[in-house]
């Protein structure tokens, strides 16, 4: 990173940090809430850290640091809700394999691209913020879509100071008309629909279960690399998502 890069990333950190300390003093009953939803699912059960999930890997970026994407995941699950760490679950570990035997990409997952989220709240699966919204009342309800805008204009700073690098999008099928991301999705459209940097945006499917790589077999072509294929899919998803 150069020194305004750096400064930017910094800026954007610290706001960042600040949102998610803000939604958690709006919302003081949330971890109550979020205990019963946990109570009421199968399951193992497990102790509820933090109700809300700050990346404390952006803590270990430093100005000497090569950062090559910006990957966009759902929500803080069982795991990273104990480490305060996004993607150190099952899917990030389907991550992390990803890129290690994709050598070509250059990209190393742990120590090259920032992870962030649509939302800070934390679920044990992403399907129960539907039922998290419900327990909690429409206070909760009405600040996990506010959350998504805000991870969405995040991520459009933390874009802007990395503004060398892409965004990936992963999930996209909570994020149609009716999901549980569509107000992030329409905040998206609002913040890069138009712009030069909408095109360095692409979308996904989960690394969960394996959809990603799956998928990415399936449609590669003969003589594809790895990386032209998935600059072909993930834009296709976009234009299929965002319309562009």
């Amino acid at each position: 990173m150069n020194r305004n890069a750096w400064k930017k990333f910094q800026a954007a950190r610290e706001h960042y940090r600040q949102e998610v300390a803000a939604l958690e003093r709006k919302l003081p009953g949330l971890g109550e809430a979020q205990r019963l939803l946990l109570s009421q699912r199968r399951g193992p059960a497990y102790e509820l850290e933090t109700p809300l999930v700050y990346n404390g890997a952006l803590d270990d970026v430093g100005p000497g640091d090569t950062i090559s994407m910006i990957l966009v995941a759902d929500n803080p699950g069982r795991r990273e809700q104990a480490v305060r760490r996004y993607l150190v679950g099952p899917s990030g570990k389907l991550a992390e394999g990803f890129f290690s035997q994709n050598p070509g990409l250059g990209i190393d997952f742990r120590n090259n691209v920032i992870i962030l989220n649509k939302t800070p709240v934390h679920t044990p699966r992403t399907v129960l913020l539907g039922d998290l919204a419900r327990i909690g009342g429409e206070r909760i309800a009405q600040e996990i879509a506010a959350s998504q805008r805000t991870m969405a204009r995040l991520i459009a700073e933390f874009h802007a100071a990395l503004s060398f690098v892409p965004v990936w999008i992963t999930g996209y099928s909570e994020m149609k008309k009716g999901g549980i991301f569509e107000t992030f999705t329409a905040a998206l459209r609002e913040l890069y629909g138009g712009t030069r940097q909408g095109e360095t945006l692409f979308i996904y499917r989960h690394f969960s279960m394996n959809q990603f790589t799956i998928d990415l077999k399936r449609q590669t072509g003969a003589d594809e690399s790895a990386a032209e294929a998935l600059a072909r899919i993930g834009a296709a998803y976009r234009k299929r998502i965002l319309g562009w």
